[in-house]
């Protein structure tokens, strides 16, 4: 008995001082840096190509995505008390929509980047600025119709709880088949796309080889892409893969509750809980890739920089 009451302390402690502490430094670390980049954006880059347009949309998904961080780590911080049925669906929503959309707008990123050393002059349709705000409305679509299905289990959730508790997707209860739905989602929403990363950084590597083999030396310009796009495949796969794995293994384990002792139980959630920050990490280390994939937009950002020190210098000058 004293282990079982040993594992139920546990849970309050990963929230309080894990869970808590974790999603607020993931805020205050990715929000400046996805804010930088967003502003840069829409206030230096003068002209637009498709692969802008999906790295805005990465960055302007990861802000949302960030916003919500602060009233996460409020919430487990005062063990899930609820003040606001809403806010606690639009922010569960909203984390579910990044964690999609981003995976998803890296593989229009890594497309482009193919196509690009494919077809240098740009002469591919899907490499036009119009073709690329199609793909971004349409992914957009997709996802929120992926996530959907979450809304009403959710409120579900919290009528059966008298709206005090806001619960995480793997713990929500009342749905008939919450582990189909869930590997349904890992499939199309991170495997499938986990697979066109993988493609798509092993064809660059291909076209590299033809290119070196044919000009007889080495293609250091496209050299950078294939590390981008390998880099963006290995962060996902080491982000996304123990969320995603023990996320289905814990509504398993609720469905086989009679089957498994209570500290199986409860080693599986705590297993789970660790994982579930480390998924949202990609927010924070995206802005990497938004520096290392635009050479334009890095430039730009730089030049500014040094606009305003200088700025500032003279400012300080004695008259």
């Amino acid at each position: 008995m004293e282990d079982e009451f040993n594992c139920t302390l546990i849970d309050d402690i990963l929230e309080r001082h894990y869970l808590s502490p974790f999603y607020g430094i993931e805020f205050c670390i990715g929000f400046p840096g996805n804010l930088l980049v967003v502003l840069g954006y829409i206030f230096l880059l003068p002209k637009w190509q498709s692969c802008n347009i999906y790295l805005f949309s990465l960055a302007v998904s990861d802000l949302v995505f960030l916003c919500t961080l602060p009233r996460l780590s409020y919430l487990y911080a005062n063990n899930q008390a609820l003040s606001s049925p809403f806010a606690c669906v639009l922010n569960r929503y909203i984390l579910h929509v990044n964690l999609y959309s981003s995976i998803l707008f890296m593989v229009w990123v890594s497309m482009d980047r193919f196509l690009l050393i494919k077809y240098p002059t740009r002469n591919h349709p899907l490499l036009k600025p119009r073709t690329a705000l199609v793909v971004t409305g349409l992914s957009w679509l997709a996802v929120n119709v992926e996530v959907s299905p979450m809304i009403a289990l959710m409120v579900h959730d919290l009528k059966s709880g008298n709206w005090s508790r806001c619960q995480d997707f793997a713990s929500l209860k009342g749905w008939d088949h919450p582990l189909g739905y869930s590997l349904g989602l890992t499939l199309s929403g991170y495997i499938l796309p986990l697979l066109g990363l993988c493609v798509f950084s092993y064809q660059i590597a291909l076209l590299l080889r033809v290119q070196e083999r044919a000009m007889q030396r080495k293609t250091k310009s496209f050299k950078r892409p294939l590390r981008v796009v390998a880099s963006a495949a290995a962060m996902f796969l080491v982000l996304y893969s123990p969320y995603h794995v023990l996320r289905n293994v814990r509504i398993a384990s609720g469905q086989l509750q009679s089957g498994l002792q209570l500290c199986t139980r409860k080693g599986i959630v705590h297993l789970y809980t660790l994982s579930r920050p480390f998924a949202f990490l990609h927010s924070v280390i995206n802005p990497v890739f938004y520096f290392l994939m635009g050479d334009k937009f890095r430039e730009l950002l730089m030049a500014k920089f040094r606009k305003l020190v200088r700025k500032k210098e003279r400012q300080g000058e004695p008259v």
